[in-house]
């Protein structure tokens, strides 16, 4: 199931940026494109840190997947 909340998080990330760039080309605005970009990364982010082994080796994604069998 988090593996499927990640990956709908990594599209919306990737949706956030295209839009932003649409947004940017079609008005002219900076600031709300911007905001997105800021939102998209912060998205990514929060990915890498739930997918990003620790030093023990093992990431906290699957820290928690371990956590929910026993």
């Amino acid at each position: 199931m988090t593996d499927i909340v990640l990956s709908i998080v990594m599209l919306a990330a990737l949706a956030l940026l295209a839009g932003a760039f649409v947004l940017w080309r079609r008005t002219g605005q900076v600031k709300q494109p911007a905001l997105m970009v800021v939102l998209a990364v912060i998205a990514v982010l929060n990915v890498l840190i739930w997918t990003i082994p620790t030093e023990s080796g093992e990431a906290p994604i699957e820290q928690l997947k371990t956590a929910g069998e026993g």
